[in-house]
Parts: C-alpha cells; sequence; structure tokens
C-alpha cells in the first residue's frame, strides 16, 4: 500500500500538472486568428482563386451529419477570405495527411463514435487530384472540426452538468488548433490536453493490446471460498500469478501454485491500484476486483479520458489549492505547486452524493455550530424526538430560530473545525469525532459535506504564512467551546473532481470504485452515435 505522501497525484496529479503542461494556446485569449497555412509548406506554390463561398451551404445539405460544424466551418473561411486550407497549386498539400491519420485514428484517443461518411472520403482522398476537390476541401476542414470537439472538448457543457459536473470547462475555441494540428514535423504530437489525458492513452494502447491477446481469464474459486494466506497451496494460486503477470503487478509468471513472497508483492500492487487497504491475506473481494473483465477496464479508461477533456486549464494558477477526487477519498492541499498535505476524506454516500464542482475557501471556523439541514431535521432528528424525548439533550443540541443546532464541542458532527467556501449546494470540509471511518476502504457515509482525516493540519499549513495565527493559537480556538470565524487574507481554490481511473508518477494505471455510478451514464453518451 502506498504511504500517504506517495499517493498524492491521484487526481490531484492530475491538476498540479496543468502548471507544467504545453498549454499555452488555449491560454491566449481567443481573439480571432488567421490560420499561416503558407508558412506550413517549405516549396514555392501556385496560389489558388478564392472558391465561391455559397458551395458551403450546398456542402452541408448534402451530408447533413455533418451539419453541427457548418457556423465554424464559415467563420475560418471568412478569415480565410475562402482560399483553400488543404490545397494549393500543387494539388492536396501533404500536411493533409496529419489530419487525416489522426481521423484514421480516432480510437487511438478514446472515442468510440463513428466518423460521418468516412468512406465517402475515403475515396475522394485516396485520388488526390492536382485540382482541387471542393468537397474534399470541406470535408477534411469539416473533419478537423470533428476531430477538435471529439478530442479537445469532449460531450458538450450542458450535457456534462446533466452528468453532475459542475467544475469549469473551458468553452471550444476551435480556430486555436489548427496551426500546431498542421505542424511541419508530422512526428510531433502538440498536447493541447493535461499531461494526464496522454498517460490514460497510452495505458488505453497497452489493454486493447492485451484485450487482442485474450485479455485475462476469469479466476474460478469454489463458492465457499474465503482467504488464501501466504504458505497456502492451490490451483487458485496460478490463477492469481497469472492475472497479476497480465496487469504487471508481477513481474514474471511462475506457475507456482505456493503462495510465495513473490505473489505477495504482486498483490500488495494490486491492491494499491485498485482502492484496498494493504491485505496479504487473499479475500473474495479481492478475486471479484481481478474478474473485472479487460473490456470494463477499457471503458473506465475511456470515460476517464473524457473527463481528462473538460478541466479547465486555468485550475492551477492558484500559489495555493485543494483537490479532492470523491472515488479515492482522498484530499490534497497544494502550495507552491508542491503537495504539502494528504488526507483521507469521508465523502456523501449513495443517497447524499458530494457534488462535483468548485469554489473558493473563504472562511475557517472553529468550534463551530452543526445547524441542522432541514431534510435531516425531518427525517432523522423529529423521528428520533418523538420516540425519546431527551434526544436533543443527549446529543448536545437545542432549538434556534425554528430550526436544531448542535452545540460546539468534541461532539458535534463537524468536530472543532470547518473549512467554508461559499456555494450553493452547502458542501464544506469539516472535521469528525468518527475518526474510526477513515480506515474503511470505501469512505461514503455523509450527506454531502466532506470529512477531513487531518483538519489540524490543513488549518495550520493554511494559515502558516499569516502572522495573525500559530499552531497555539490555533488548537486554543479548538477548545474554546465558543464559535469564532476567520476571514482568510487569501482565498483558496477547492477543487471537487470525480476520476475512477488515473495513472500515477510511477507510470501504474490506478482503479477506483464508482461509487455514484457515474461511469455508465458517461459511457452511454459517449456510445450514442
Amino acid at each position: 500500500m502506498k504511504k500517504a505522501g506517495e499517493t498524492y497525484f491521484i487526481f490531484c496529479y492530475l491538476l498540479f500538472s496543468l502548471g507544467i503542461s504545453n498549454v499555452s494556446c488555449q491560454n491566449k485569449k481567443s481573439n480571432p486568428i488567421v490560420l499561416r497555412y503558407d508558412s506550413l509548406r517549405k516549396e514555392k506554390t501556385i496560389t489558388l482563386t478564392p472558391f465561391d463561398s455559397t458551395l458551403i451551404a450546398g456542402f452541408y445539405k448534402k451530408y447533413p451529419d455533418l451539419l453541427p460544424y457548418k457556423k465554424q466551418a464559415v467563420i475560418i473561411y471568412q478569415q480565410q477570405q475562402y482560399n483553400y486550407i488543404w490545397y494549393d497549386g500543387n494539388g492536396i498539400k501533404e500536411t493533409s495527411a496529419v489530419l487525416w491519420n489522426k481521423i484514421n485514428n480516432l480510437r487511438d484517443e478514446g472515442v468510440a463514435v463513428s466518423v460521418p461518411y468516412k468512406t465517402v472520403f475515403d475515396n475522394k482522398y485516396s485520388k488526390k487530384t492536382t485540382a482541387p476537390d471542393i468537397e474534399l476541401e470541406l470535408g477534411l476542414t469539416a473533419y478537423y472540426l470533428f476531430y477538435v470537439d471529439k478530442v479537445f472538448h469532449g460531450i458538450d457543457i450542458a450535457k456534462s452538468r446533466e452528468l453532475g459536473w459542475y467544475l469549469p470547462r473551458n468553452k471550444p475555441t476551435y480556430l486555436n488548433y489548427l496551426d500546431s494540428l498542421l505542424v511541419e514535423n508530422k512526428s510531433e504530437d502538440v498536447k493541447h490536453l493535461l499531461p494526464q489525458y496522454y498517460k490514460l492513452r497510452d495505458v488505453l494502447k497497452r489493454y486493447r493490446e492485451l484485450e487482442k491477446k485474450g485479455g485475462w481469464d476469469t479466476i474460478v474459486v469454489e463458492p465457499k471460498f474465503k482467504s488464501l494466506k501466504p504458505g497456502d497451496t492451490s490451483a487458485v494460486i496460478m490463477q492469481i500469478r497469472t492475472r497479476l503477470f497480465l496487469e504487471g503487478d508481477l513481474a514474471r509468471d511462475s506457475k507456482d501454485s505456493i503462495y510465495d513472497e513473490e505473489l505477495k508483492t504482486g498483490l500488495l500492487s494490486f491492491e494499491s491500484r485498485n482502492g484496498f487497504k494493504a491485505d496479504e491475506v487473499i479475500l473474495p473481494k479481492h478475486i471479484t476486483e481481478m474478474n473485472v473483465p479487460i473490456g470494463d477496464r477499457i471503458k473506465t479508461i475511456m470515460v476517464n479520458m473524457e473527463r481528462c477533456r473538460w478541466i479547465s486549464n486555468g485550475l492551477s494558477t492558484s500559489k495555493e489549492f485543494i483537490v479532492i477526487n470523491i472515488p479515492s477519498f482522498q484530499l490534497t492541499f497544494f502550495k507552491d505547486k508542491k503537495p504539502a498535505l494528504v488526507s483521507k476524506v469521508v465523502v456523501g454516500k449513495v443517497m447524499h452524493e458530494t457534488v462535483i464542482f468548485s469554489g473558493r475557501m473563504s472562511y475557517i471556523v472553529f468550534c463551530p455550530y452543526w445547524n441542522v439541514p432541514t431534510s435531516i431535521l425531518k427525517k432523522e432528528i423529529l423521528p428520533a424526538l418523538r420516540r425519546n424525548k431527551n434526544y436533543l439533550r443527549n446529543h448536545h443540541m437545542e432549538w434556534y430560530n425554528g430550526g436544531v443546532r448542535q452545540k460546539p464541542g468534541a461532539e458535534n458532527s463537524l468536530g472543532l473545525i470547518k473549512f467554508l467556501f461559499p456555494n450553493s449546494n452547502n458542501i464544506y470540509l469539516h472535521d469528525t469525532p468518527s475518526k474510526n471511518l477513515f480506515k474503511e476502504e470505501t469512505r461514503a457515509f455523509s450527506h454531502g459535506c466532506i470529512r477531513l482525516e487531518k483538519p489540524v493540519e490543513l488549518a495550520n499549513l493554511i494559515l502558516k504564512d499569516d502572522p495573525n495565527w500559530n499552531s497555539e493559537k490555533i488548537d486554543e480556538a479548538m477548545h474554546t467551546y465558543k464559535e469564532s470565524w476567520y476571514t482568510l487574507k487569501t482565498k483558496i481554490p477547492v477543487y471537487i473532481g470525480y476520476f475512477t481511473a488515473l495513472e500515477d508518477s510511477q507510470g501504474k494505471i490506478n482503479f477506483y470504485k464508482d461509487i455514484y455510478k457515474n461511469d455508465e451514464r458517461l459511457m452511454s453518451v459517449l456510445t450514442k452515435d
């Protein structure tokens, strides 16, 4: 099992890497850009006469499945005074092959939809006549827009919001990519997305190659199977050994049926990558996870590549920021672009999902009251009061302004400190008296807010450079039994995301439980042709 300091990369590394990624073209203001296609060829060419602009309408009428890209195509050609982009006097430009290659290999980008009219334009492109083919010209431009839409932007913002994603997203800027797509050095892969996207793309390739070879077999155990321990001998051990070898947790497959140290090392690697606690005993839950089909793993990688497309490039510009990945139940606080703290968290249960969004931490509240939400009051507190009239007193609660609140103190459900980033979802970070929950592998127990394993450490780091505070004053404020608020001098961005597959800094792919069943819903959207 990774130590806390070694696990910061889970989703947090995803956002931290934004600061060092090559995203300059997206950070520019989206002013109109004149495409420098003449600079992309070395040879002298004959200038072609601009084409008839009315031909664009006819093209999209003939190929209606490409109609969503008509508006952007018109903008591009208006800026080019309706000059050809893909042709010159010598015929179709060599740089068109860059786009054509990307279209032909769109599946490598984790894009599941088919390319409209591919057979038609395959035939046109294969001819490569000297005289311009206006349909191929417009088709290539439409394919460029299709490629950018599917690979760089992903599903539209409205659809991602329907799926519960409220982290900020960049608006499509189709004009920003064409120059870099058509670079002279065709081997160069200009990276407009997060580094994590390209890591997952490589993982996708590896898993698809493994799938072609047959993937892995289902491990068969007896119905009454309970466990396997080091030193045990079993035919099941041989199956497990092969399974761990295929996914890279073991360097070799010895075919040995004895549970030895080598197998133990592979098991611990598998457990670490799949969100389990380190345990040398092989349990039914581990076998169940090993039996997830490789096809399902591929789908998981694809949906997380899609989520990478949604991450705004400006997320990591702040000196300090906090990242929380719901499926891995982990928070990381970044300070000066380095992970300063990693903390386990408890997130919302399935019926009270923690929302995927961002905010700016503005206040720290010491010894907080807990103002019981109306829903909890009606569903839990009032029924409890009917059973026991002393319920409020027994739980250190009181009536207040027509509602119920819990008094400050160690028994308070928010613990001794909370961190507020005002939002319409009424979600915040807080301490908790239920420390035992952090020992669980799956930590979805709250009503939506996020409980911290290390709230005191977080407070000390946030207030470290504030002359008004030191560790002693923080501790004192947490134990006064009197609520007090402190306004932060610098607001700290907080990002709550949802990633079920990420590659770590050691090049290992990590999978996490899809606790809110978001992957299946997203996959159904991605495969809707």
